[in-house]
């Protein structure tokens, strides 16, 4: 017994478990917050420069609206890479490490952020400048994919066992923070220019930030993933890299209603952020600085409305509240014509609701893609669903919505929230293991 006891590869779990005592869950919970900002910033400075920049310096020889839809469709490319790229550093995760992996992917995203802010347009490369940006479009959707460190798994892994919904809504708060910044950032310029310097220059100027932001997103992460503390607590909770011909073999249904079950949240993240402004701007005669002002304000109001959900999820249970989220964003999608084709007070309102309904519904989002595996899935499977949810919910959102109310009327728009509502509501029905496991 005493080789057997004191052999290193003998598999006691006491050993590791005392020391991943040492690791607090709001150590990992600063980790991962500070990676979410990071994306999240990065995530909304393209999305809000597809509308107010893109249209104009890249795509100037088409109608308006013709050109959002040009940009909207590049905005899509991130979406479609990001499955592509958590495949493409998988293998660099397996031979490397995760800190190699982790430095590979946010360089990456670096490097396409800045090439963005160094792009001529149009009118000096013609439609070279199109196929630059839509593949530095695509090298940003690779990086976020290869970015995926595990850390929000592990947080939801660790926290205390009355508190899952609390800390699974923490890497949420990203959302709201990056772009409360983002759209700040725009504001600021846009109103502070004149029109020919913001074109020119200035709307460049927050993918610099977005640059520098990622440099200390880096370090910080890789200070948090390298240590032999987290190191040791990623392997006792099995977050590594699992076979994916086992991974859809056993884990195939979670997979898919995993992908659908947030389909609400995703389709109303963007009908709330990036859309407002496209319509504004085509449809209606207000300014994107007033529109941007709102905005900001919904995100404030967000985050609140995040901590809320936290606890409601604590004492209620995750399942409960992304059904009764669902209802409330179907019954919002009924209202959505009303207040689009209205006053300008109702546009807003359209907004500022759909903010504090998106922070209410969208903190538990990811907590439901990670509560539906078990621990030996969790890493792989929670990065796939988040993948396929946001390129199934999220990839064209702006793009169809402006179609629809470019060709049919806003009250489409509102159909297509119902459906993305129905699907979550139908995803909930037929997975009942999206409540938080403790395994």
């Amino acid at each position: 017994m005493s080789a057997v006891d004191h052999s290193p590869a003998a598999p006691f779990p006491a050993a590791p478990r005392r020391d991943t005592h040492k690791v607090a869950p709001g150590e990992i919970a600063i980790g991962v917050i500070i990676g979410r900002i990071s994306e999240f910033f990065d995530f909304f400075v393209f999305g809000i420069a597809s509308v107010v920049v893109f249209p104009a310096v890249f795509f100037p020889f088409a109608d308006p609206t013709t050109a959002m839809v040009y940009s909207f469709t590049v905005f899509s490319f991130a979406f479609i890479a990001r499955p592509i790229g958590s495949m493409l550093f998988r293998i660099i995760h397996q031979r490397y490490g995760r800190g190699t992996k982790l430095t590979a992917a946010l360089f990456l995203l670096g490097t396409c952020t800045a090439g963005i802010a160094f792009l001529p347009g149009y009118a000096d490369l013609g439609r070279g400048a199109i196929v630059l940006l839509s593949l530095l479009r695509f090298g940003q959707g690779l990086a976020i994919g290869g970015s995926w460190d595990g850390l929000p798994s592990l947080l939801a892994l660790n926290a205390p066992p009355n508190k899952r919904g609390w800390y699974a809504m923490i890497p949420q708060l990203g959302a709201p923070i990056g772009f409360l910044i983002a759209a700040a950032l725009f504001a600021y310029l846009f109103t502070s220019l004149s029109p020919e310097d913001f074109d020119s220059w200035g709307w460049r100027y927050p993918f610099y930030v977005a640059f520098a932001i990622n440099v200390v997103a880096l370090f910080a992460r890789l200070r948090l993933v390298v240590t032999p503390e987290f190191t040791q607590l990623l392997k006792t909770r099995e977050l590594e890299p699992s076979p994916l011909g086992e991974l859809f073999r056993t884990q195939g249904a979670n997979i898919a209603m995993g992908a659908f079950a947030p389909l609400a949240s995703y389709a109303l993240f963007h009908l709330v952020t990036v859309f407002p402004l496209s319509w504004a701007l085509l449809f209606t005669k207000q300014s994107v600085g007033a529109i941007l002002l709102v905005q900001i304000i919904g995100a404030a109001i967000a985050i609140p409305c995040m901590i809320a959900s936290g606890k409601v999820a604590d004492r209620y249970g995750r399942r409960t509240t992304l059904a009764v989220c669902a209802v409330l964003i179907a019954i919002y999608s009924g209202w959505t014509p009303v207040l689009l084709s209205g006053s300008t007070t109702g546009g807003y309102l359209f907004i500022v609701l759909g903010f504090a309904l998106l922070g209410f519904t969208h903190a538990q989002a990811a907590g439901a893609v990670n509560s539906s595996f078990p621990s030996r899935y969790r890493y792989s499977g929670a990065l796939l669903t988040s993948d396929l949810g946001w390129l199934a919910g999220a990839a064209f959102a702006t793009l169809v919505a402006l179609e629809l109310a470019a060709h049919f009327g806003v009250g489409y728009i509102g159909l297509y929230l119902l459906s993305g509502a129905l699907c979550t509501l139908a995803a909930l029905r037929a997975n009942r293991s999206l409540e938080i496991r403790d395994e």
